[in-house]
């Protein structure tokens, strides 16, 4: 039978409950488990796929085109299991589905309430992972305990372990243990205040995963243990980690999987542990001494979670050719003169990511056509891509006034527009492209010789594409559409023959990358990056003293 753990936390948000969730995915796939992994989000949006990034971070999105919360691209990232729909459930889709169920009168005309029928359909929701390839099913729930919005979600996971049996679910609790300045001590008080609010909701914890700046001692591992009702080995420290990829090494030297294999009574079973790939690559990481230089042009770069997964992948690539990538956040909007560009200058490589809205487009247009001219490594991913296109029809192709009609309207050369039979369409998520799709490879692209393949998937998310209509003329001053749909109608990407790596993609190929296997273009990417590293050799400019 599937079993589960269900992960919450207190005191605070942002302790990590998602990678505390990841990383006991990927300790139990490790002893041989087959794992899954769902998030719970109270908030009342159906998904985050319409909110701002400076709200929610980026949008993850999974093979099957949803729209999901960012820690499932942590859980992909850990497990190395690809995610679906289901995997993220939100109280906006919850509330949805009771009440069109009432609208059909499945509820043969009964009140509907939160006590049974939110709670049951909460439930459902989490039932569906349970299938018969699946061992365990961990379940993080989004909030605080203490927040208003997750009390149907904590009174759902309560009733759950009555209903599939004790031994079949595990609950954990993160909380925080901070050090106290004045004292001098590490105080377990938030722990003892948050645990008694989860058994107020009738849920006894049993795990406690104390986040701390410090190792906490076996005398206050003794303390939390007696004052709330848990083992002693089942107080487990996370102490912060230098490397979020260590974390699964932490957790386990403090015997977190141990503890939940003997809870769910899956301790009896040959489950011998093999983390040797993920210490090697630990090790791999921790060896790194070379530094390589990424610029990022964005839009959200005060809040770097906006594109949480390009920066992974970016450490992915860095992993795999030992080095250490650091990342200069580029607000796209102050990409204009001197010194921006002397700050580009300054760099062995940039990536123009995502987006929506007209904000900053210009700053990423003068960006892509520097890198252009100057020879620097550029990767263009989805409206990186609009933009790279706008640059190379405008100052190389002769198309002046060539923009996006998503940022003017009336451009006499719209070499990005809305895909056909959009235009007029109300429900803006009616007109996106979602989820995984195909790409063909022209043979001999740079592209094709990254990959190693001339079929590969993607995942997108977007709503415009590069006009068929100016496809010949940006061919024939020199940009070479090197992958398209099978139907040959919508390019998938580009790249600039002669540029030591100028390309693009109209997908999102962060969200496939893994710490043990990075996505190919950004391995690329980082790549060509390290050889403009090595030629410039010492920098040719100091960025402290900028000339005027």
């Amino acid at each position: 039978m599937t079993k589960f753990v269900f992960v919450t936390g207190g005191v605070m948000s942002s302790l990590g409950k998602g990678l505390t969730a990841s990383s006991l995915g990927r300790l139990l796939k490790s002893r041989g488990l087959r794992v899954t992994m769902c998030k719970l989000d109270p908030y009342i949006n159906v998904d985050p796929g319409t909110m701002n990034p400076f709200e929610h971070g980026e949008v993850f999105v999974t093979e099957d085109g949803g729209e999901t919360d960012l820690d499932l691209g942590h859980y992909e990232r850990f497990i190395d299991e690809s995610l679906h729909k289901d995997s993220n459930a939100t109280t906006g889709q919850i509330y949805s589905s009771v009440i069109a169920k009432e609208r059909r009168g499945d509820y043969l005309g009964k009140t509907v309430q939160v006590i049974p029928h939110i709670t049951d359909e909460i439930k459902e929701r989490i039932r569906r992972l349970a299938r018969e390839n699946i061992d365990v099913v961990i379940v993080e729930v989004g909030g605080t305990v203490g927040d208003i919005e997750i009390v149907p979600f904590l009174e759902a996971i309560r009733q759950f372990r009555r209903d599939v049996g004790r031994d079949n679910v595990c609950y954990l609790h993160l909380t925080l243990v901070p050090h106290s300045l004045p004292s001098g001590e590490q105080k377990t008080k938030p722990t003892q205040h948050s645990v008694t609010e989860l058994r107020g909701r009738g849920i006894q914890p049993d795990v406690i995963v104390c986040r701390s700046h410090e190792p906490i001692s076996a005398n206050l591992k003794r303390k939390i243990s007696l004052l709330c009702d848990v083992s002693t080995d089942a107080v487990v420290a996370a102490v912060d980690a230098e490397n979020i990829y260590e974390i699964p090494l932490m957790l386990h030297d403090e015997g977190l999987d141990d503890i939940v294999c003997r809870i769910l009574r899956l301790d009896d079973a040959d489950r011998q542990i093999d983390l040797s790939s993920w210490e090697a690559l630990v090790a791999r990481v921790s060896l790194a001494s070379e530094v390589v230089r990424i610029g990022v042009i964005g839009k959200y770069v005060n809040l770097p979670d906006a594109y949480l997964s390009v920066v992974e992948a970016l450490k992915h690539a860095g992993f795999h050719h030992g080095t250490k990538v650091e990342i200069d956040w580029v607000q796209a909007e102050e990409v204009t003169g001197m010194l921006a560009m002397t700050r580009l200058d300054n760099l062995d490589g940039i990536v123009i990511p995502g987006g929506f809205g007209e904000r900053g487009l210009e700053g990423k247009i003068a960006a892509a056509g520097y890198v252009r001219e100057h020879g620097i490594p550029c990767l263009g991913l989805c409206l990186g891509l609009h933009m790279m296109v706008v640059d190379f029809a405008r100052n190389v192709a002769g198309m002046e006034g060539a923009n996006s009609s998503e940022l003017e309207a009336t451009t006499p050369y719209p070499v990005i527009d809305l895909m056909d039979g959009q235009i007029g369409v109300e429900d803006k998520g009616a007109t996106m492209r979602l989820g995984a799709w195909p790409a063909q490879l022209q043979p001999g692209s740079q592209v094709a010789a990254i990959y190693g393949s001339e079929v590969v998937y993607e995942r997108h998310r977007h709503r415009y594409e590069v006009n068929p209509r100016y496809r010949d003329r940006l061919s024939a001053a020199g940009l070479r559409c090197s992958g398209t749909s099978p139907d040959d109608r919508l390019v998938e990407f580009i790249e600039l023959p002669g540029h030591p790596f100028w390309i693009a993609t109209q997908a999102h190929p962060e969200f496939k990358s893994r710490p043990d296997r990075p996505h190919p273009l950004f391995r690329g990417l980082v790549g060509a990056a390290l050889n403009r590293a090595h030629e410039r050799t010492p920098r040719l400019y100091d960025l402290d003293n900028v000339p005027s």
